[in-house]
Formats: structure tokens, sequence, C-alpha cells
């Protein structure tokens, strides 16, 4: 590895060991093993370098599980019929990614206040978009490419919302089977 890749290695391990809140500029360097200096050569800032390591991170623990819980979920169904089970993987999803996804929550305030952050998310987000919508298209071939894209985009919205409302109210009750059928509901009104 480079000192790039090491250095975002090293800030996925310092934040998962201290958190957001305590992880230094020292710390990631420390555990990437490179110089204080290279966090600005490589990334700018170490925020920039947090979020870019964040969004990697979970881009491939959350993002292939909902990549498995859309083929899963669309197994052999039409896609009204997916959305129940569809959404009970994407649940799933969120309950055995909790840890990953509260780092995510908490450096999403981070994001806000940075343009450059926003900038580097906007397209990490556009890039989640079009591969679910592949994996969709995968499963429902006779979508078109913006319908796949439409859907999806509802899908990773209301994984972001179901995912926030998981993290602060875990005992809330949201399964699969309701959400299709507030989707149902909505289209027959």
């Amino acid at each position: 590895m480079g000192n790039r890749e090491d250095l975002l290695a090293g800030a996925r391990k310092a934040v998962l060991e201290r958190g957001l809140a305590k992880t230094t500029a020292r710390d990631i360097a420390g555990a990437a093993g490179v110089s204080l200096a290279a966090i600005g050569y490589h990334f700018g800032s170490k925020d920039r370098l947090i979020t870019e390591a964040i969004a990697e991170g979970l881009g491939g623990e959350v993002g292939d599980g909902m990549e498995a819980a859309i083929r899963a979920g669309g197994a052999g169904r039409s896609l009204r019929e997916s959305v129940g089970p569809t959404w009970t993987g994407l649940l799933e999803v969120i309950r055995t990614n909790h840890e990953a996804l509260l780092l995510s929550a908490e450096n999403a305030l981070l994001v806000a206040r940075s343009a450059e952050s926003q900038e580097f998310m906007a397209q990490a987000t556009e890039v989640a978009f079009g591969d679910l919508a592949d994996v969709l298209r995968e499963t429902h071939p006779a979508l078109s490419a913006e319908q796949a894209r439409a859907v999806v985009t509802l899908y990773f919205l209301l994984f972001q919302g179901l995912a926030m409302t998981q993290l602060i109210a875990p005992t809330a009750e949201v399964d699969g089977e309701q959400l299709a059928l507030a989707v149902e509901t909505l289209c027959a009104m």
C-alpha cells in the first residue's frame, strides 16, 4: 500500500478505536505509520481524510449488504412483490452494521460543514446510485435505466432515514412488509 491507502486504513482504525470526536491527526498518522504532513499532502485536512475513510468503509460493508438485499429481495419476484423482502434485507443491513452507521451519522455533521467533503460525498453518492441501479436492473431486467435509478434513489434515501431512526429509536417497530404496504397504499390512492 502507498501512503494514501495507509492513511485511509489508519483513519478507519483510529476512529474505530478512539471514536470520531477523540481522533487526532497524530492518531491517524501513527496508525498509518506515516508522517503527519502526509495527511495534508494527500487529503488537505484530517476531516476530509476521515470522510473518505468512512465513506470507503461503508461503501464496502453497507453497500455490499444493500446489493445483496436487492438481489435476494427481487429473486423470482416482480418489482412490486420484491419491496417487502428487499426492505426486510435492508433492515438487516442496518442491524448488522450499527457501529459503522453510527460513525457515519457522527461524520455527517462534519460533512455538512465542509463544502469540500460535501463535493466528495455527492460524487460517492452518485457512484452508489449507479451501482445499486445496475444491481436492480440485473434482478429486474424490464426496468429502464431511468426507472432503476429512481427506485434505488428512493431506496437509498429511505435507507438513510431508516438507519437514523434505528440508531436513535432502536425499538421502533419497522419491518419490510409495513414499508411494502405503504408503497402499495401510495400507488393505489
